[in-house]
């Protein structure tokens, strides 16, 4: 639910002890779920309640999320604006994905049970509960923790105890119950969120840790606590009492619900895609023997003008705008080296390996040896053991692999 506290504080003029939250309260939960993104390396994250998808934008760029689902009730007036933010750019076809990456946007309830959010290693409900009626709420904890169960839950919901901060807060006016945004149906102290989630955790076998973003100001009661408070919730290994996480539950749902109605997909382009990695890998050797091609012809004039240069000549190696560490050099230099005969240069395989943009698509000369012989067999040697390239670099690019 986006509906969150910076929208409230851009509206309220400003006063003597305005309260502004450097940055926005809203990416401080954001940046929250990606720290633990970054701690537990999900693969599958699923944003209940995710509005504007911004969260879902946020965790598109981390390399271990395979797999990011968002559901809300409110999508059609969101989808135009989210389409280009979460579909794959032209970057991401060049420079693709180590992992595939596939996202889903549902038209659905967080208290519906629908059978493809089985399986999560990670569900964030960001300042969604609040938004619930009681009825809804008591479905809640079934649904999340009970059915979809999965390994990490993140909940986030304001807290009432910070509520006297800020400045349209009036305790004297007769019946009124001061709430942050008009659709939220509670606000809880840091208590009544605690005896909620400790409950919760214990009925279905989970930890809870209890953190918040959001401080006071500095001439604020700290007392109060974080301006959003945070439940972290770690399913238990089962028969143990520790907090050790496990695998996400791949059970298959018996009735096989499916309520959630889909209204935005991508797939994005990866590594794991063999035509995607044969463009890649080809293109990154071509380059690769270009560049030792060219700094091969400069030392061979070099060596004509100065009689001196001969032996061994790191430079085959180092050459401008390269970064290599000094034992990626020394293996380099171990390798076969690049020589020409006639018109034709070749650039040995186990040489090529040693590069490091070559080394991490590939695990070994044997796996790049049959990839470039299906992707351009004519440019390699007879027996697949180096690369050839016409020596001339006036040579116009044979890009016809």
């Amino acid at each position: 639910m986006e509906n969150s506290m910076e929208e409230f504080q851009e509206c309220t003029a400003p006063c003597k002890n305005a309260i502004e939250f450097r940055p926005p309260l809203y990416k401080q939960r954001y940046f929250f779920v990606k720290e633990i993104v970054n701690q537990y390396k999900p693969k599958k994250v699923a944003d209940l309640g995710c509005g504007s998808a911004t969260l879902l934008c946020f965790l598109k760029h981390h390399s271990c999320v395979q797999e990011l689902v968002g559901v809300d009730l409110l999508m059609d007036s969101l989808l135009v604006w989210n389409r280009d933010r979460l579909s794959p750019l032209v970057a991401d076809h060049i420079d693709p994905r180590d992992l595939d990456l596939r996202i889903v946007l549902y038209r659905g309830s967080a208290v519906e049970e629908d059978s493809r959010l089985l399986g999560f290693d990670l569900i964030t409900c960001i300042e969604l509960i609040e938004h619930l009626d009681s009825e809804d709420l008591a479905k809640f904890p079934e649904v999340v923790f009970g059915y979809f169960s999965p390994t990490l839950v993140v909940i986030s919901t304001p807290n009432a105890d910070y509520n006297p901060l800020f400045p349209d807060y009036n305790p004297l006016s007769p019946g009124s119950t001061f709430r942050r945004n008009p659709d939220h149906k509670f606000e809880w102290s840091r208590e009544q969120f605690q005896h909620w989630a400790l409950n919760v955790a214990k009925r279905y076998k989970y930890s809870v840790e209890f953190t918040g973003v959001g401080a006071p100001p500095p001439w604020a009661n700290k007392d109060v606590g974080y301006c959003t408070q945070i439940g972290v919730f770690k399913k238990k290994q089962p028969g143990c009492r520790s907090c050790i996480l496990v695998k996400p539950d791949a059970r298959v749902s018996e009735r096989g619900e499916r309520p959630y109605e889909v209204v935005f997909k991508a797939s994005f382009p990866s590594l794991q895609q063999k035509r995607r990695l044969l463009w890649v890998l080809c293109a990154e050797v071509l380059k690769e023997a270009r560049a030792i091609r060219e700094n091969y012809v400069w030392i061979q004039k070099k060596k004509k003008s100065y009689e001196h240069l001969s032996g061994e000549d790191t430079s085959l190696v180092r050459r401008p705008g390269l970064f290599l560490t000094d034992a990626q050099v020394a293996q380099i230099e171990r390798s076969p080296k690049p020589y020409s005969v006639g018109k034709r240069f070749y650039v040995p395989l186990k040489r090529l390996i040693g590069y490091p943009k070559v080394r991490r698509l590939v695990d070994d000369v044997s796996m790049l040896r049959t990839l470039l012989a299906e992707a351009i067999p004519s440019q390699l040697n007879r027996a697949h053991t180096s690369v050839l390239i016409d020596l001339d670099p006036s040579d116009p690019y044979d890009d016809r692999w």
